[in-house]
């Protein structure tokens, strides 16, 4: 690890760190604490997947639509309007709207060939940002003087990467240059982020096989529904526990393998950036104690 011991952590000089784990569990409220502080480097993962890798998918989608409104359509022809999303840290609606739900059309849903296709590029452009990562780091010092560097990554890292391969290319980058630390949840804490989808299902991106695998028990448990009478919002309400489910034991092989882990609760109670570096300390000083 980037970091041995909690001694090396305390005297780094410059200190980088991936958080991962579930959605909703704290990465990016930690990160905005500690860029609030002026000497750590926000870089969200998500961000730079919406902005760099799949700006130019969204815009494009949004262009589409807005063809086939007569008076929008002249205009774009004329290029007398610009067309753009406004992703920030915050929100990364235009990245989920249009990476979308499979289904029904007339509920908003998308065919499942489109929508697969869409999930294959943002597998592509989720690699791509996460190896950005060193070279932000890099340029976080050298440009503008941060000392310190944090990677908020999203919540489908663990898709991306093999945690038991000693040679997975993503998670031997990250771990190269930054401290890899998993924010764990409990049982009472999937809960909650199961309820909240339900409430309010966003779009998410699944491992191939498992997307292919749940598509297919959807449908067979609904009476072999077809393609296009699939419910969009319940397919992904449908789907997401498992997801939680497959993703517990990846994360938690990264952590093995690459990192430490840290508890969403340890995580609510950091304040400033000195008690996320105590959290840091004790998640290493635990780490020595059971290696």
């Amino acid at each position: 690890m980037m970091y041995p011991t909690a001694r090396d952590w305390r005297a780094a000089p410059a200190k980088r760190v991936t958080l991962f784990g579930m959605s909703g569990l704290g990465k990016t409220h930690v990160s905005n604490i500690l860029r609030a502080s002026g000497d750590w480097f926000h870089y969200s993962i998500d961000y730079r997947i919406g902005t760099r890798y799949m700006g130019e998918h969204i815009a494009d989608n949004f262009k589409r639509e807005a063809m086939k409104v007569p008076l929008l359509r002249q205009l774009l022809m004329t290029d007398s309007v610009r067309i753009a999303s406004n992703i920030t840290f915050d929100n990364l609606a235009p990245l989920s709207t249009y990476l979308g739900k499979p289904g029904d059309p007339a509920r908003g849903g998308l065919a499942f060939d489109e929508y697969r296709k869409r999930q294959d590029q943002h597998r592509v452009a989720e690699i791509a940002a996460l190896l950005d990562t060193g070279h932000f780091a890099a340029r976080a010092r050298e440009l503008y003087g941060y000392p310190h560097f944090v990677c908020d990554s999203g919540g489908s890292i663990c898709e991306v990467v093999d945690p038991d391969d000693p040679d997975d290319p993503v998670l031997c980058a990250l771990s190269a240059r930054t401290l890899m630390i998993w924010i764990e949840g409990s049982a009472a804490h999937t809960e909650e982020l199961v309820r909240r989808f339900v409430r309010a299902p966003k779009p998410m991106y699944y491992q191939p096989d498992f997307l292919l695998a749940a598509w297919a028990d959807y449908r067979a448990e609904h009476g072999g529904l077809a393609e296009a009478a699939v419910d969009p919002d319940d397919f992904v309400r449908w789907t997401y526990a498992r997801a939680l489910a497959h993703r517990q034991p990846r994360y938690a092989a990264m952590a093995r393998n690459w990192g430490v882990s840290v508890t969403a609760e340890e995580v609510a109670g950091v304040r400033d950036p000195a008690g996320f570096e105590d959290l840091v300390a004790r998640a290493l000083e635990r780490h020595a104690r059971n290696a």
